[in-house]
């Protein structure tokens, strides 16, 4: 495993390989190098033989408070740094999907944007009753790309992923056990020590079966790659339009947007 600079790797048990989303003074916040490092460290794992689990988190008490904002607004600047992000969103979303190993999750304190793609298309998802997940698209000014197509709807249901996702109305952890959004909800200082206990378990089973029963269960999100890969070019069209540029100002000055 190669070094990374905004992720944090280590061994949280036997085969069980830690990945930590680590920016802890702007909320664990996805720069440009660290979206980049988040469509590349599956592939890694994936060739890593010594791992047979995974866990991904936050660095403390957050999981990740979305893309950072400068990024989105030179995405909005340059057409060739949208491309290669758009190309990055994409492989975030499908490499986590086609990894062989098992993923777990550790959703703690705010999940959205590229780090909520990870922490819901994990294989298990553990959210502190408190967690805050939300998905904030269309507040900003686009179109609910990144995973919410793929996943929301079959996890939760289309109506409440309409409700979600076009409102940006949050979900605690426990709201999110309830509607199916993540796999189980417990209390916020155990978060992080009952994924490591699911992920040693996982590392401790058959490799084989697990991998291929990963595989086969994931091909119901395959499905939805047109619908998904869809939601994505629409996204990115609207980072070309004005909507997105008072959506950046309103998160700056922490106002509701007032969108023409």
């Amino acid at each position: 495993m190669r070094d990374y600079e905004k992720l944090k790797i280590d061994w949280a048990a036997d085969g069980v390989l830690r990945i930590v989303i680590s920016e802890p003074r702007r909320l664990n916040a996805v720069d440009m190098t660290g979206h980049r490092e988040l469509a590349e460290v599956w592939r890694d794992v994936d060739r890593d033989d010594d791992v047979r689990a995974v866990v991904v988190r936050g660095e403390g008490e957050v999981f990740s408070a979305g893309g950072d904002l400068s990024m989105i607004e030179e995405m909005t600047r340059d057409h060739g740094t949208r491309m290669r992000i758009f190309t990055e969103a994409r492989d975030i979303v499908y490499n986590v999907l086609n990894c062989s190993k098992p993923v777990v999750s550790a959703i703690q304190g705010p999940a959205v944007g590229a780090g909520l793609a990870v922490a819901l298309l994990a294989d298990i998802s553990v959210a502190g009753r408190t967690a805050r997940i939300i998905d904030g698209h269309t507040r900003l000014g686009v179109a609910a790309g990144d995973h919410a197509a793929i996943v929301w709807p079959l996890l939760c249901g289309l109506a409440k992923a309409k409700y979600h996702l076009l409102l940006c109305e949050p979900v605690s952890g426990e709201q999110a056990e309830a509607m199916g959004l993540v796999s189980l909800c417990v209390d916020d200082g155990q978060v992080h020590a009952r994924a490591v206990e699911i992920a040693a378990r996982l590392a401790g089973g058959s490799a084989e079966a697990i991998r291929l029963t990963k595989y086969s269960l994931n091909n119901w999100l395959r499905l939805a790659g047109p619908s998904f890969d869809a939601s994505l070019a629409m996204e990115f069209l609207g980072f070309t339009g004005p909507d997105v540029t008072e959506g950046v100002r309103a998160v700056r000055d922490k106002r509701p947007p007032r969108f023409g």
